[in-house]
């Protein structure tokens, strides 16, 4: 089940994120939150603005990602390639498990698509998992996006 979070689960969502950082260390991508991102800072303004959500059964959380449905200042420019579509969508970013349950990527996509049928995501080059599940899942690539701190991203799309 996916929920919106609330302050109140970030113990939970940092322990999440400690979990996958550790995990992408182990699977070979070192570098992709290895400065501790996601921060608490920017956790709690993704709680507040209501873009965080939780997987979670009837006894635990397992898993979070954000999603934001509008445009993203890190997508306006794509090298390497384009966006299939300039249509409206939403992006699905930071999203994380803790290793307990599988499937949280299509939990995520599946609740997101019922909001917005045409989604974007990224990832980190070493992310060679993550790139592998969002291709399963019906993303297509489509070139290479820069967040903030300027490291390219690898970007997806479907629609």
């Amino acid at each position: 089940m996916i929920t919106p979070a609330k302050e109140h689960n970030l113990p939970d969502i940092l322990t999440i994120y400690q979990y996958a950082r550790d995990f992408m260390t182990k699977s070979g991508n070192p570098h992709q939150w290895a400065d501790g991102h996601p921060r608490e800072e920017l956790l709690l303004r993704d709680i507040e603005n209501g873009h965080l959500y939780l997987c979670r059964d009837s006894r635990a959380i397992y898993g979070v990602f954000a999603f934001i449905i509008g445009e993203d200042n890190t997508y306006r420019r794509i090298d390497d390639g384009a966006w299939l579509s300039d249509a409206p969508y939403g992006t699905i970013h930071r999203i994380a498990g803790n290793g307990t349950k599988k499937g949280i990527l299509a939990e995520a996509v599946t609740y997101c698509e019922s909001k917005i049928p045409h989604l974007r995501i990224d990832t980190h080059q070493d992310n060679l998992i993550m790139q592998h599940l969002v291709v399963k899942f019906g993303f297509r690539k489509c070139g290479t996006i820069y967040v903030s701190d300027g490291s390219p991203r690898i970007a997806f799309e479907k629609i």
